[in-house]
């Protein structure tokens, strides 16, 4: 089942990066992007955590409160919807998550975010609340100034550790615990 899952999140990392270059073809388009792809793969214990996001930049820009509106859904990324897919169950801030990929949305605030695994992957903002899988609640806190959208992990344990999307002045540390 491991390989499986393993096997299907591969299988759609390569046909999202397909896609992509597909879409960029039909624009005609071969220019690098202003938001570049990027993709990131953690295992906790034996589960595989992989995130592929568009990173947009700062650019002089104010990023939270006007580039991306505080108490509205925001794709997390750019370009496509940023997907993660999990290679076997999960707990999210002690939350179930059944394996698979999902659509990551968000929801800033001022003192709260709202992170948000949907099952609907598409180009840019086609959120459909009904496809949530998990709404969960999360503290922002202040990092160092990063220029392009990033997502890593950190405080990896044996069986937990946090994925943290990074932005600005911005880190959303979102703890995940594997339960194999």
């Amino acid at each position: 089942m491991k390989f499986y899952s393993l096997l299907l999140s591969i299988v759609f990392a390569i046909s999202l990066m397909f896609s992509t270059s597909t879409q960029a073809q039909e624009r005609g388009n071969d220019s690098p992007r202003v938001s570049p792809n990027a993709s990131v793969s953690q295992t906790i214990g034996t589960t595989v955590v992989t995130v592929t996001y568009g990173r947009p930049g700062v650019r002089d820009r104010t990023v939270f409160g006007e580039l991306v509106p505080y108490d509205e859904v925001w794709r997390t990324g750019a370009n496509e919807s940023t997907a993660i897919t999990f290679s076997d169950n999960v707990m999210i801030e002690g939350e179930e998550l059944t394996a698979g990929t999902y659509s990551l949305y968000t929801i800033p605030g001022l003192d709260d975010w709202s992170v948000i695994f949907n099952n609907n992957l598409s180009w840019g903002t086609e959120y459909d609340p009904t496809m949530d899988e998990l709404r969960v609640s999360v503290q922002p806190e202040t990092g160092e100034f990063m220029e392009q959208l990033m997502v890593y992990f950190e405080n990896l344990e044996e069986d937990s550790g946090h994925m943290v999307i990074h932005w600005d002045q911005i880190k959303v540390p979102v703890q995940i615990e594997v339960m194999n």
